[in-house]
């Protein structure tokens, strides 16, 4: 079972790139960030003729996800579990933000809670959009805490927006007054690992130095200058099974690409 995670900044822009990595790479779940698209406009056909189910919680212009599963290879229809964390945007009177999905996948009997998030970006730091951050992080600790006790393979997968270690970002330096290397992102992050959630890339890569984002800025793709936010957590009913993981670079660099590469896992059945 492969789960991958994709950031495509929009997918009536990335369209193209999209069903060209889903036709090259295939992947079982594919959880997508910043779809950018109300679920009425999202370009569910496309993706359905190519072999897969659709499901979508989107919001204009911003924010949006979607997850995917492979109806050729056998797997229904994701069911949904939740929607939403119940925590509104940072401006008042906005409600809450287009940034989780949860459902469960299941395949010949066998089923595991895949979730996919969009994690608020926190800039500029300080001020309300960081606080959001924080506490839309202390949200989904809660809900994961909640998916852990119900002792299921599950992942949480998607763009956290947090560099969680100074080998995650090309230079820390660089980074260091940003919101995604704060203490209090970065605490966030690794209380979610001292749960017990294992991190997929970290664990095949404990050296650092894989990065999945490059702006689109200061030549960041020509010069390497990028980082990882992308993560893949996993249970321990997962986690055991972990046969491989990764980041589709060259993605990246194709005509008109995201700014975030997709990453994957694979788990043994």
């Amino acid at each position: 079972m492969k789960i991958a995670s994709f950031n495509i900044n929009g997918v009536k822009a990335r369209l193209p790139r999209l069903k060209e990595w889903l036709e090259e790479t295939r992947p079982s779940v594919a959880c997508l960030q910043e779809i950018k698209s109300i679920d009425e406009n999202f370009p569910a056909g496309e993706l359905e003729e190519l072999g897969y189910h659709v499901l979508t919680h989107g919001q204009k212009a911003f924010n949006g996800v979607a997850i995917l599963t492979d109806k050729n290879a056998g797997y229904e229809p994701p069911k949904e579990v939740q929607r939403g964390l119940g925590i509104d945007g940072p401006k008042e009177g906005e409600g809450e933000q287009a940034r989780y999905l949860e459902v469960d996948v299941t395949r010949e009997g066998q089923t595991t809670r895949v979730v996919c998030i969009y994690l608020p970006n926190g800039n500029p730091h300080p001020g309300p959009k960081f606080d959001y951050k924080i506490a839309w992080m202390a949200k989904l600790r809660a809900r994961m805490a909640a998916i852990w006790a119900e002792e299921v393979r599950a992942a949480v997968v998607g763009d956290y927006n947090v560099i969680p270690e100074n080998d995650d970002v090309w230079a820390a330096k660089a980074m260091a007054s940003d919101a995604l290397m704060q203490p209090e992102s970065r605490d966030a992050y690794n209380r979610l690992l001292a749960d017990g959630w294992t991190d997929a890339i970290r664990t095949l890569n404990p050296r650092g130095g894989v990065w999945t984002y490059w702006d689109y800025q200061a030549g960041a793709w020509q010069r390497d200058h990028g980082f990882r936010i992308d993560h893949l957590l996993l249970t321990p009913e997962l986690a055991d099974r972990l046969t491989g993981a990764g980041v589709d670079k060259d993605h990246r660099g194709r005509e008109k690409a995201s700014d975030h590469a997709p990453v994957w896992v694979e788990v043994q059945d």
